[in-house]
């Protein structure tokens, strides 16, 4: 968890989960960088212990909640 998040501080990353509701398969670019999220969201203390991780979703341009347990996969994107 710890290296998904620097990751996420530092850029872009795409982000593959199982969401709850429907147990569809979501594929989102996400980030924690602050200049690539609007001024004033920008939330300072994650913690790597929690079950839940805020991220910036890129292509919906706003905060989404992913539970950790349901991450399949992530990538850093160039």
């Amino acid at each position: 968890m710890n290296d998904l998040i620097k990751s996420l501080k530092n850029g872009v990353v795409t982000i593959s989960f199982k969401k709850i509701d429907t147990g569809e398969i979501r594929v989102m670019p996400s980030t924690l960088n602050p200049k690539l999220i609007p001024m004033g969201s920008i939330i300072n203390n994650i913690s790597e212990d929690s079950e839940t991780i805020m991220v910036w979703s890129l292509d919906k341009n706003s905060w989404r909640d992913i539970r950790v347990n349901t991450i399949l996969e992530w990538n850093v994107e160039d």
